[in-house]
């Protein structure tokens, strides 16, 4: 891939990341329309590396909020980590047990099967964007008439356990929104939008991680444990990509996140349904 492909792409994640509205998805997108394949080892170790630079902007961004929210006291940091472990637990038993089913179930005829290897498929990405975008609407409709969001109530076990349920359900499938998923289950479960806000993207570095370990390992199997191949093929051009994607993330978190409260949030759903047609539209105009 060249320098030019990893600054659009690093760009596109940095607009979208803290929009609930797949930046994972954009990402793709963007990479088929410049006739890059998705599914191969260096573009989703890039995609995930990319997801690293804009996570930093988070943290840099958002990082007072956290600690106004859940470190103002020991028991606040205490429910708080609580949550987290919760949460990040149930997104480990649904999304290892989705990603092992798909993979030894739909992908046991492929060679070396990984569920990374349907993230070139646009007819899934537009289906998840529209499955996101129903979620997002629902939720946004509740709160829109809902009068009890002020309140900022501690996040309890069973609404961790719902969230890093649904966070499991985004995990296999580019286009489900993330963001978008855990913040509208924290907002019908009886959260208030901004401490969901908070929460899920605590969650996403978390998550982070350990998935970056599992594009890293792919893109060393794929190159037969030729280190230096792997370094000069993905890694690198991944590294660099992190870093114009936490600069972009930085630029676009000082206008996004202040439209994204001030918003409505049921306009985001509406958005992944016209973002999931035009998706199926590039799907049946053979990209």
């Amino acid at each position: 891939m060249s320098l030019l492909h990893v600054i659009i792409l690093a760009i596109v994640q940095g607009l979208a990341e803290l929009l609930p509205v797949s930046s994972s998805a954009h990402v793709i997108v963007a990479e088929k329309l410049m006739r890059m394949d998705p599914a191969a080892p260096e573009t989703t170790l890039l995609l995930v590396m990319l997801h690293t630079g804009t996570m930093f902007a988070v943290i840099a961004y958002f990082w007072g909020r956290w600690s106004r929210a859940f470190f103002q006291s020991a028991v606040d940091f205490k429910r708080f980590i609580v949550a987290l472990i919760v949460a990040t637990i149930f997104t480990g038993i649904v999304g290892v047990a989705l990603i092992e089913g798909i993979e030894k179930v739909l992908l046991r005829k492929v060679a070396q099967s990984w569920i990374e290897q349907l993230w070139d498929r646009l007819d899934l990405i537009a289906a998840a964007l529209a499955a996101a975008g129903v979620l997002i609407l629902i939720s946004g409709l509740v709160e829109k008439r809902s009068h009890t969001q002020s309140a900022a109530p501690e996040i309890s076990t069973k609404q961790a356990i719902w969230i890093g349920a649904v966070q499991g359900l985004c995990v296999p499938f580019r286009g489900f929104s993330r963001s978008g998923a855990t913040i509208s289950t924290g907002l019908l479960s009886g959260i208030p939008k901004m401490r969901a806000e908070d929460f899920s993207f605590a969650l996403a570095v978390v998550l982070t991680p350990p998935a970056i370990a599992r594009e890293a390992w792919r893109l060393f199997q794929a190159r037969h444990g030729n280190l230096g191949t792997v370094v000069s093929s993905g890694v690198m051009p991944s590294i660099l990509g992190a870093v114009f994607a936490f600069t972009a993330g930085l630029v676009a978190l000082k206008w996004l996140s202040s439209w994204l409260e001030e918003g409505r949030w049921y306009w985001f759903g509406i958005y992944c349904l016209i973002a999931a047609a035009a998706v199926a539209f590039l799907y049946h105009s053979g990209y």
